[in-house]
């Protein structure tokens, strides 16, 4: 079903399935009606571009207006809880929210022991991680090739043909082939991680173009980190925040540019969506400073012991009892504490976590006995020492989806998409459906709905 040129529509969302439903996402279920295997779907993640910064007259972007001006855009993309990286990617490809994929921070919340910190460790295997099947999973089932450049809790991923991950491997097939050409070198590689994230997304742009060079896959996930991190440092929408996005729009291009060069541009279709927006803060809530204060936490720095931990996400923050048989007498207490504290906007429940869109404890390990919710000048953090409130700028996501500058962006255009077209709001849970109609295929049982841009392109042999 296609949408007239330069018509609004409003997109309808579908009920919410139900978790006897759910439990057949195990398994990928796949109606492949059309497969076209000449298809070829990029997804390029703008981490952390506001859906706001769009309505910016100064913002320099030239190749987003491009997009936006020959293709589709949406005034909103609806992020879910909690509005932070690595769940929002993840029910980008899922279709569902955290309460099915059960991805609930940047990586995987672990107990060495149940009353130390609980780290949270970001290298972790997919299978462990998603709780759900992927679009990518859906795609390579279905003879369909794959390809992700820095996506996120995709390591080990199975389905994945061609990859140059968030951390490369100098040994990786993309990373030999970029070191043989002269992009990169096996040093430059082994010390990744230390370097400038303007360096790294150049690299990953340098790999997302070799992959689609040598390899043309029918689905690339590619994720950009820029403008997160100087959003974080800085706040969002000032100079540094503006040049950012001018950088990542030059990324952009080359992608484009590829694409017309070895002749893929008319089979291909670009989305360019983003995981939340920025709020700027001026104030840091250290809520574990506020369970040290009650009793609930003790011991000199790096020997901290406690009953009760937080983890902070920026806007919100998850609160976890240490022992299960104090959970009945812990959390009424921790319910007043932080209620009470100054910056705190609301502490919500497990009986709120349905609407949350987030697991239950009964559901995932990795769910929370209550959800912190910050005021918007305020931001969390994991100190355990000093004042519990203390003044610091800059800027942070995290907050509660229904605030209006968590929202992100949504862009499509290439084969098959309309020129002209607004859609006033979707939701990122329906990004994944969306991918699997690009590609002929169908995903069963999510929370999102593909979204009707157009009918089929014109496939090039």
């Amino acid at each position: 079903m296609g949408i007239g040129k330069n018509k609004v529509r409003a997109f309808t969302r579908p009920l919410v399935l139900s978790a006897s439903l759910l439990i057949s996402l195990a398994i990928p279920s796949i109606a492949n009606a059309d497969i076209d295997k000449n298809r070829i779907v990029i997804v390029i993640s703008l981490d952390g571009f506001p859906a706001y910064a769009l309505d910016d007259p100064r913002l320099p972007i030239p190749t987003l207006r491009k997009l936006i001006e020959e293709g589709t855009v949406a005034g909103s993309m609806k992020p879910i809880n909690p509005t932070v990286t690595w769940p929002n990617h993840t029910a980008m490809i899922t279709g569902v929210d955290a309460s099915k994929h059960q991805v609930v921070f940047n990586g995987l919340l672990t107990w060495p022991s149940p009353h130390v910190p609980p780290p949270i460790e970001p290298w972790r295997d997919k299978d462990v991680m998603v709780h759900a099947p992927t679009v990518y999973d859906i795609a390579h089932e279905a003879g369909l090739t794959t390809a992700q450049v820095d996506w996120v809790a995709i390591y080990h991923a199975k389905t994945i043909d061609w990859q140059f991950a968030e951390l490369p491997d100098p040994n990786g097939e993309i990373e030999k082939g970029m070191i043989a050409k002269g992009l990169v070198t096996k040093e430059q590689l082994e010390k990744f991680e230390a370097s400038s994230q303007a360096w790294q997304d150049q690299m990953w742009t340098n790999a997302a173009v070799e992959i689609l060079e040598k390899h043309k896959p029918n689905l690339l996930l590619f994720h950009l980190l820029t403008l997160d991190d100087i959003n974080h440092e800085y706040g969002p929408m000032g100079g540094a925040s503006l040049t950012a996005m001018a950088f990542l729009d030059s990324q952009v291009k080359r992608i484009l540019d590829v694409l017309e060069a070895t002749g893929m541009a008319k089979r291909a279709t670009v989305l360019i969506v983003s995981d939340h927006g920025f709020r700027s803060y001026q104030h840091k809530i250290h809520a574990n400073v506020l369970l040290r204060q009650a009793g609930l936490v003790s011991g000199q720095k790096g020997q901290e012991t406690g009953e009760a931990w937080v983890a902070a996400e920026g806007g919100s923050a998850m609160v976890y009892v240490a022992s299960p048989a104090r959970k009945a007498e812990l959390i009424p207490q921790l319910r007043q504490l932080f209620t009470a504290a100054r910056g705190v906007d609301h502490v919500y429940g497990t009986e709120d976590f349905s609407r949350l869109g987030l697991p239950s404890p009964e559901q995932s390990n990795q769910a929370p006995d209550l959800v912190l919710a910050a005021k918007p000048d305020y931001a969390f953090d994991n100190e355990l020492g000093g004042d519990p409130v203390t003044e610091a700028a800059g800027g942070t996501h995290g907050f509660l989806n229904t605030d209006p500058k968590m929202q992100a962006i949504f862009i499509a255009w290439g084969a098959g998409i309309p020129s002209g077209v607004h859609l006033h709001s979707i939701a990122n849970v329906d990004v994944a459906p969306t991918i699997a109609a690009l590609l002929g295929l169908e995903m069963k049982q999510t929370q999102g709905q593909a979204i009707p841009l157009s009918s089929k392109p014109v496939s090039t042999p």
